[in-house]
């Protein structure tokens, strides 16, 4: 619950634990914006504060589902100048997440990392309860494709972000958080699923 900026205040206390964290950041929108309407902290702005005060190794930084509107010409810029990873939503289209986990399992490797899922990262067919709904994102499978995929690694921390269930009447945005909050649940280390 929450808007993405609880993600900010959350990642300072485990970082101040843990040290610098990687990152798997599902996500419509980058959120690595520098203010809006003069505001530094915002839920557009959380991962570039991140990165200003050291709470993220960048290097493993995977954002996957990037898409949407964009007010600047090469609006990935910033996130690829900081060494992270961005996976847009058409290079997930029609396809199997697994392989990609793969790759992000090697590069996350042993040491602490944390999940961010923002809702909106998925297609608002199956999730139009969020503030900024973006088409042609991720499927339901691929997001589990996505938190399954990070079973087994060092997981000290996790969020799903921005449902907002007034703007989906059916309820399926609230159902479907849900699901992937228990999904995130299991993969915690130590955790044991049959």
């Amino acid at each position: 619950g929450g808007d993405h900026t609880i993600t900010y205040p959350i990642l300072q206390a485990v970082a101040e634990k843990h040290g610098p964290l990687g990152l798997v950041h599902v996500d419509a929108h980058t959120d690595t914006g520098d203010k809006a309407l003069g505001e530094k902290i915002y839920h557009g702005t959380p991962f570039r504060r991140c990165v200003e005060e050291g709470l993220l190794d960048c290097s493993r930084v995977v954002q996957i589902g990037i898409r949407g509107s964009c007010y600047d010409p090469d609006p990935y810029k910033y996130c690829r100048d900081q060494g992270f990873r961005v996976v847009l939503a058409e290079e997930c289209w029609g396809k199997s997440l697994l392989p990609l986990m793969g790759e992000v399992r090697k590069q996350m490797g042993d040491k602490p990392m944390y999940i961010s899922f923002d809702i909106d990262g998925l297609d608002p067919a199956y999730a139009p309860g969020t503030g900024t709904p973006e088409i042609a994102g991720l499927t339901p499978a691929q997001a589990l494709e996505i938190i399954r995929g990070c079973k087994g690694l060092n997981i000290v921390g996790c969020d799903l972000v921005e449902v907002a269930p007034m703007y989906d009447v059916s309820g399926n945005t609230a159902l479907l958080g849900a699901n992937l909050l228990f999904e995130m649940l299991c993969v915690l280390p130590g955790v044991k699923t049959m």
